[in-house]
């Protein structure tokens, strides 16, 4: 019948609905066919007003229509409008409706269930009947403007005027003095309720009163003692609760919405509930349990705080306790199971009460309790047999993995399967994009429908939607943080109260004002209520006045002096100290006293103040068990004498205070008294009989703490946030993370129940989803680290001790590994090592490798001295001492099961799944699995290849992916190879040689295109491996695995080839033969053939295999390799020569390189360079041939270089003379300079001379430049080669030079006279003669530069090796020895600088004259002279050949200033006897002393031989002038000089200069002889007198008969005898 009232009225209302849509169909139409209108009918107007708010939200789901077919079917018949009935007769009594509304037949075991049922329904009725009778003769009285406004008046379609219930008077349920037992009946709960609520028609009224009765039925007390099941109270009280599990598990729409029913439930329901939750009856707990489920699930969004008070002081407290029995333990855990698997609810409880400020944090301590009876805590505690703690246990991890299931559920959209995907990993940019598409997705369509639970269903229609608040993630999460903060500031507070106040106002959570911190102590319930007292007793200013504050934020207004000072005292704990109870009282006292100012008892404050102190001392005297002898009343009255102005207080009033304090001491809140006391008290109880008396007293405090709380909230509204977004689980499960790891762990390791087992499994495995799906890296690698520690392959207890449990732990981390990986990251370390000591354990447990159980290094107890984490040690084998074959065979079947198919095949999908992880993932899977390679491999006394086959297998399956993920891994796999192919195990690096191979063959396969680089990146391990392997087996393979990719995929390679040719670089330095030749045979098969076919895919890497060919060159232990290596680098040259068309057309990462120049950047200098190398490097022969190659494809190819070429060209080969280049030793470079510059020289000048029209204009400084340094070297070959050279250079292209080249080839020459002149022949001393130092020059000081520096280092070596204090006689013996040594390489570059100056002189005469022809003159007027024909004139062939005639007076007086100068010098030093005898006595040149002969005169010679020429040249007339005042000069000094001489041989060395320049003279004009002749004559007259060879007379007997003739001192005298000579 209870089914059929509100069945009743959920029709009502829908057949309302169809009504009121039929009516506005009705009106629709009639407006549309004419003027007529129903606007004003009243009854419409009535019925929408009154049913608009019910129907409007009805209408947006299928809800309604659902209930009303179900209806239907059980009870309810629609025939044409009419609601007909079933009767009381047609509905079985025990037909209850389930949650999905269908009928489910439950018989009561008690027979007489159809009497208890007509008892309760009559009770019902009754008062039903008695209530609307009060409410009516209420009516008929004068009513109230109130009561006159809130009684609305509806007319309902059936006609019956029906007045909206009115649930008014003052009556509550605590309105009751004092409630001495919670089972005594309350009185009724009323509240006024808002004016708009009202019922829409008499049904709804009807279905709210009975619900109402229910409620108060369900809370009749019981009687004392214990409950007797058949007593008749109990037994109603079940009917009841029964009733009304099944009115709300069958709530339609209309109760799910309307205000009254909720105001009801809140009012009401939730009261009675409070009390029922605790109730120590089973039956009662238990229906009251599903009670509660059934508002969690329908009612939630309007009990926010109700479902608060119900958690956190019931359910919780009841898990918490101590003392609670296992009955009740388990029919809350089995409630809490339920719950916990609706991932609605879960969210929803973190998002309104953990990240609610004012809401304790359900979810943290549901978590945190379930966390400790998983772990088995207090179940001895509990008195609980083993099996009911197993069973709790169980329970516990069942919610907690239900919890993580929801979770994942929740997150679900997020996380990416990798085995589901189709294509080979993504990258992981694309994945996050991806991720948050389908966040944004999910959190559009998240609703209420991913529940586990279709019984719990947290569905609420769509005035949820309108109430609940809005789910926003990142505010919810500010929320968290702040609540945490706040919490934390609290905590503080609670230990030190001004470090917590500090720390608010730091964290901004708190105002800095006394009334900001005076309100907070005020209103947080948290704070310990002893150091809040404590603080506002303070005696400091500050915590005065927060006191101040805190006292006047209380109203003491109307209330009398004991009910103010409760107030007062509610808040916090009086402290002990008198001192500050006096401050707290005289407050209080004056606060009262402003408060109540009308009051006529208290002349002043002080009366108060004795007298609220007089009462704490009551209260303390009467209420504390530490003092026996209590206060009497008389005693205290007069106590309290004279107190008021010297006089008494009234005594009924003092009496009636005493009376009262001695009824009910003065608390604090019963809320805050009761979260004051310690949950974590453990007291021992001796028997059974005291746990449950002291769980009794529990449960009713907490009943009374609950009621009160409820009460508290049953008004106030609350909003509820439905959770959609899937952010929400990330802050939760890092709030939970660690009880849940602590539950799991200690069940994994406590427990070996199979149940529990997979429990914590299931649970590990959940927690890492959510922990991958949202990127926590530290959650997730603990609970990864703690499924790896379970597995025992990585413990030291080692896995002899392996249980079944230890299989499944091992399942479940490979489970993991499968369908988490593309989010493990570092994680993969742990899971990557355990399945390498998965092998090793299947190796135990198929009997492969018993080796490794009896481990090769024992210690005396039978440990291992390795703590290495590469093999045995791992699995704790290592700590077996002698095992015999009974162990052996133990061992192995205790891993046996790690060796079945299924872990094998698991394992291995692990690898072949590989290709589906994502781009990151893959790289951390390979990452980690090397490292677990490299534990492996570095095992002292066992390396396995386990991992390392595993990477091969991998790059396998990889090859495939997209080449930007494959260049990141291999860069990873490429490093370990490397590491690999260096192990000094040969057998090792062997393996990781081939597999490179293999992988490599595979990869070149596949092919490049062009531009591209994996080629290199692939085969880098390669090079690595030949440059730090230093063994030659491996160093063969090498080269024989490069020999046979060459042979096989030559078309294939592109950027590989650089790798190629930088093992065979390596190779090249060798000294082992055959690794040389064989790397040299595959690099000529490769220049000869390869490059003949594929030479544009190989363009990248000419450089490197010039350079690779240069260093087989570089090899002096295999000179013919050398020579056939030069031979091939000539070829290379042909391939540029005839190919410059794809060397232009080629384009890499040298875009910058314009086209043009591409020939020479890639192709001609890297083998000029390298050539240049070489003969910088080798020995005579080989660089002889370097050069000779390098200067013949300049010659051959050189007319297709570019201008701005030749310069690059020329600096390589100038690097050639470069100082710090030349070798140190004095031999060698002696030798270098002799040999190899002196034929570069050579050779540059024929190059500068074939080119000359290319490089006369870019080239010429730099080759007159390097001439320079070649003349002032300290060798003589390459100093008379440098003269040579420019002498050639001039020679050949002086016909084309400009005027401007001429004045830098005239300025050179003049500037190697100056710097070779040797200077330092005239002030030379050898060392401990003093001198003048202002005697000495500038060129001295350079010239003996080195000479010092030499010295100096010299002087250092010696002190170093002899460290002697005192100046002996050996020192300065060494001293004057290192002295000689200097001497002897000065006189040596003196000498050399002569050698220059001698050829500097020859060079000019042969420019000017070309070579030979002066030599020729010379010869020619001597046997003109012997046959007397002085005045005929020598005509020489090749004396138009010099470049006399295209130079300059001006440039050719610059050569004479050359000549004069030297000649000066050497006539300087001629005459200067001393000087030469003390370079003679120091050894400078030969036995003889020394002189500078033949400098003074061929100097001399040329220069007259140039005056003279220009004296006769008739082009040259302007400087005729010039040159007569020159040549009359230098003629008239050499004269003078001549006649001052006194040596003979020195006189004798000028006879042919005299010869010349008498003979030049007797040919010119008389006009200018006889100017010349009156200047010589003098001269000529005194050389009469010296002994004179024949020749030299017949000239002057010539010369003085022609001044007899010009000046007409005779006449002519024709001699036939000359003439026919």
């Amino acid at each position: 019948m209870l089914n059929v009232i509100f069945t009743k009225m959920e029709n009502q209302v829908v057949q309302e609905a169809k009504d009121i849509e039929k009516t506005s169909q009705e009106d629709h139409l009639l407006q549309s066919s004419g003027p007529h209108s129903l606007v004003g009918s009243p009854q419409l107007d009535q019925k929408e007003d009154c049913t608009s708010k019910i129907i409007a939200p009805e209408r947006n789901g299928n809800q309604i229509n659902t209930l009303q077919e179900e209806a239907q079917i059980e009870c309810v018949e629609m025939k044409n409008g009419t609601v007909i009935v079933c009767t009381e007769d047609d509905m079985e009594s025990d037909h209850f409706f389930d949650p999905a509304g269908h009928v489910d037949r439950n018989r009561e075991e008690n027979v007489n269930v159809e009497e208890i049922v007509g008892q309760i329904l009559e009770e019902v009725v009754i008062t039903v009947a008695r209530e609307a009778e009060l409410q009516k003769g209420e009516n008929g009285t004068a009513e109230t403007p109130l009561q006159s406004q809130t009684t609305i008046k509806c007319i309902q379609t059936n006609g019956i005027l029906e007045e909206s219930l009115q649930v008014g008077g003052s009556s509550s349920l605590t309105d009751g003095k004092s409630v001495p037992d919670c089972d005594v009946q309350e009185t009724e709960p009323s509240v006024p309720p808002p004016v708009n609520a009202k019922f829409s028609h008499i049904l709804q009224k009807d279905a709210f009163l009975v619900f109402r009765s229910l409620c108060k039925l369900s809370m009749k007390p019981l009687s004392h003692g214990p409950p007797d099941p058949k007593s008749h109270e109990l037994r109603s009280k079940i009917i009841s609760l029964q009733l009304l599990l099944s009115v709300l598990q069958n709530a339609g729409p209309v109760f799910k919405t309307n205000e009254m029913f909720i105001n009801a439930i809140k009012q009401y329901l939730c009261v009675a509930l409070s009390k029922n939750g605790v109730s120590s009856v089973p039956d009662v707990f238990e229906l009251s349990l599903a009670i509660f489920l059934t508002l969690l699930s329908h009612f939630k969004i309007h009990l926010k705080m109700q479902i608060e008070v119900f958690f956190k002081e019931i359910f919780l407290n009841i898990l918490e306790t101590s003392t609670s029995t296992f009955e009740h333990k388990w029919m809350v855990i089995q409630t809490l199971t339920r719950i916990c698997a609706d991932a609605q609810c879960v969210v929803d409880i973190y998002v309104n009460y953990d990240c609610d400020l004012n809401a304790a944090n359900i979810f943290e301590r549901l978590v945190s309790d379930l966390s400790k009876i998983a772990q088995g805590r207090s179940g001895q505690e509990l008195g609980m047999t083993p099996l009911q703690e197993l069973s709790l246990r169980k329970k516990g991890l069942e919610c907690l993995v239900s919890i993580l299931k929801c979770m994942v559920e929740w997150s679900k959209d997020l996380y990416i399967n990798p085995n589901l995907q189709s294509n080979l990993g993504q990258e992981k940019s694309s994945d996050q994009d991806t991720s948050e598409s389908k966040r944004a997705e999910a959190t559009r369509r998240r609703g209420s429908t991913n529940s586990f639970d279709s019984t719990v269903s947290s569905g609420v229609g769509s005035v949820g939607a309108q109430t609940s608040a809005a789910d926003d993630p990142e505010q919810f999460e500010v929320l968290k943080q702040q609540k945490d903060i706040i919490e934390q500031g609290i905590d503080l507070f609670n230990r030190k109260p001004k470090r917590g106040i500090q720390y608010l106002q730091e964290q901004g959570m708190l105002g800095t004002t006394a009334e900001d911190i005076a309100q907070f102590l005020q209103q947080e319930e948290r704070l310990d209520t002893n150091q809040v007292g404590e603080f506002l007793g303070e005696n400091s200013k500050f915590n005065k006045e927060v006191m101040y504050a805190y006292v006047d934020q209380l109203d003491f207004c109307e209330k009398d002096f004991v009910s103010a000072l409760r107030i007062y005292l509610e808040g916090f704990r009086l402290p002990g100290e008198a001192q500050k109870i006096d401050r707290l009282m005289e407050k209080f006292a004056a606060r009262y006293l402003e408060c109540n100012q009308g009051q006529t008892l208290f002349t002043s404050a002080d009366t108060a103040y004795v007298l609220a102190y007089s009462i704490i001392m009551l209260t303390t005297d009467l209420h504390s068990p530490q003092i026996k002898n209590k206060m009497t009343k008389e005693q205290y009255i007069k106590m309290n004498r004279g107190i008021h102005d010297s006089k008494d207080l009234p005594g009924e009033y003092l009496s009636s205070i005493y009376d009262e304090i001695a009824g009910k001491k003065i608390t604090m809140k019963e809320t805050k008294e009761f979260s004051m006391t310690p949950k974590s008290t453990k007291p021992n109880v001796a028997t059974e009989k005291q746990r449950k008396l002291l769980y009794n007293l529990e449960m009713e405090q907490m009943a009374k703490t609950a009621k009160v709380l409820m009460e508290a909230v049953s008004h106030a509204q609350a909003p509820f946030t439905s959770a959609t977004h899937l952010e929400h689980v990330r802050p939760m499960f890092k709030l939970a993370w660690t009880p849940l790891l602590a539950a799991f762990s200690v069940g994994l390791q406590d427990c070996d129940d199979p149940d529990v087992d997979f429990l914590c499994l299931e649970g590990i495995r959940c927690a890492i989803r959510i922990a991958c799906i949202f990127g926590m890296q530290i959650e997730r690698d603990a609970y990864v680290q703690a499924l790896a520690r379970f597995t025992l392959l990585t413990a030291s207890s080692g896995i002899t001790e392996m249980k079944q449990k230890n299989i499944d732990t091992i399942k479940t981390l490979i489970t993991v590994a499968h369908t988490d990986g593309n989010y493990l990251g570092n994680s993969w370390h742990e899971i990557l090592k355990c399945i390498s000591q998965l092998e090793l354990a299947q190796l135990i447990g198929t009997g492969v490798k018993t080796k490794y159980i009896s481990g090769s290094l024992r210690g005396k107890d039978g440990f291992t001295g390795n703590s290495g984490t590469g093999g045995e040690e791992f699995l704790g084998l290592s700590t077996f001492g002698t095992v015999d074959k009974k162990q052996i065979a133990s061992i192995q079947e205790s891993v046996g099961e790690t060796s079945s198919q299924s872990v094998i095949v698991a394992v291995d999908r692990i690898f072949t799944g590989s290709t589906r992880l994502d781009g990151n993932a893959i790289v951390d899977f390979v990452h980690w699995l090397c490292v677990v390679s490299m534990d492996e491999l570095s095992s002292p006394h066992n390396p396995r290849m386990f991992s390392l086959q595993k990477i091969v297998e991998i790059s396998y399956y990889n090859m495939g992916r997209i080449r930007l993920q494959w260049s990141r891994i291999w860069e990873v796999i490429g490093d370990h190879f490397n590491k690999v192919g260096c192990n000094p195990s040969e057998d090792l690096a062997i393996f990781a040689v081939d597999s490179l191979r293999q992988l490599s063959m595979k990869f070149l396969e596949k092919g490049e295109l062009a531009n591209f680089r994996f080629q290199k990146d692939f085969l880098r391990p390669f090079e690595h491996i030949m440059k730090r392997n230093r063994s030659p087996t491996i160093k063969d393979m090498v080269i024989r695995c490069i020999a046979q990719m060459v042979n096989s995929q030559a078309s294939n390679i592109r950027s590989g080839w650089k790798n190629i040719f930088s093992v065979f670089h390596h190779a090249a330095s060798d000294h082992d033969e055959p690794i040389v030749e064989l790397a040299f045979q595959t690099t000529g098969h490769i220049i000869l053939d390869i490059f003949k076919k594929h030479f544009p895919a190989a363009i990248d890497s000419f450089q490197d295999a010039v350079k690779c060919l240069s260093e087989f060159v570089c090899n002096a232990a295999f000179p013919d390799v050398s020579m056939e290596a030069i031979r091939l680098i000539r070829h290379c040259a042909t391939y540029v020569s005839e190919r410059p068309q794809v060397l232009k057309e080629y384009t890499s990462d040298d875009m910058n390189v314009v086209p043009g120049d591409r020939v020479w950047v890639r192709g001609w200098f890297p083998i000029l360079f390298e050539l240049s190398c070489i003969i910088n490097r080798c020995k005579l022969d080989i660089r002889t041939r370097g050069l000779t190659v390098m200067f013949e494809i300049i010659k051959s190819y050189g007319q297709t270089f570019e201008k701005h070429w030749w310069q690059d060209l020329f600096r390589i080969i100038f690097r050639i003379f470069d100082n710090m280049k030349l070798p140190e030793q004095q031999t060698e470079k002696s030798e270098w300079m002799t040999t190899t510059c002196n034929h570069a020289l050579y050779a540059i000048c024929d190059v500068f001379t074939q080119f000359y029209e290319i490089l006369n204009q870019i080239l010429l400084d730099d080759i007159i430049a390097q001439l320079h340094w070649c003349v002032q070297q300290d060798n003589e070959q390459l100093a008379r080669s440098g003269t040579n050279c420019l002498e050639n250079v001039v020679i050949l292209n002086g016909q084309k030079f400009s005027p401007f080249v001429w004045d830098k080839t005239c300025d050179c020459m003049l500037n190697m006279f100056k710097t070779t002149i040797p200077h330092v022949l005239l002030a030379w001393r050898p060392a401990g003669i003093e001198e003048d130092s202002s005697e000495k020059g500038s060129d001295l000081e350079v010239d003996m530069q080195s000479v010092c520096s030499a010295e100096r280092n010299a002087s250092e070596k010696g002190q170093s090796q002899f460290s002697q204090v005192s100046t002996t006689s050996d020192e300065i013996w060494k001293y004057k020895q290192n002295a000689k040594m200097s001497d002897r390489k000065l006189f040596a570059a003196l000498l050399i600088k002569c050698v220059v100056q001698l050829e500097l002189i020859q060079t000019i005469d042969n420019i000017v004259f070309f070579p030979a022809t002066s030599k020729k003159e010379d010869a020619e007027t001597m046997a003109a002279v012997q046959r007397d024909l002085i005045t005929s004139e020598v005509h020489i062939d090749t004396e138009d050949q010099g470049m006399y005639q295209y130079m300059t007076a001006q440039q050719i007086f610059k050569l004479l200033d050359c000549l004069l100068e030297s000649h000066s010098f050497a006539k300087a030093f001629n005459s200067n006897n001393e000087q030469r005898t003390i370079l003679w006595r120091a050894g400078f040149k030969g036995k003889s002393k020394p002189n500078l002969l033949k400098q003074e005169t061929s100097s001399l010679a040329c220069c007259l031989r140039i005056l003279f020429r220009m004296y006769t040249d008739e082009t040259r007339r302007d400087s005729w002038n010039n040159v007569q005042k020159l040549l009359l000069k230098t003629c008239c000094e050499a004269l003078a000089y001549f006649i001052t001489l006194t040596s003979e041989s020195h006189r004798e060395a000028w006879t042919n200069l005299l010869i010349l320049f008498l003979t030049k003279t007797l040919r010119i004009s008389d006009k200018k002889f006889k100017i010349h002749a009156a200047a010589y004559y003098p001269f000529l007259c005194e050389i009469v007198q010296f002994d004179l060879i024949p020749e030299l007379r017949v000239v002057l007997r010539k010369f003085f008969f022609r001044i007899g003739i010009v000046f007409q001192i005779c006449h002519p005298v024709e001699h036939p005898k000359e003439e026919t000579t």
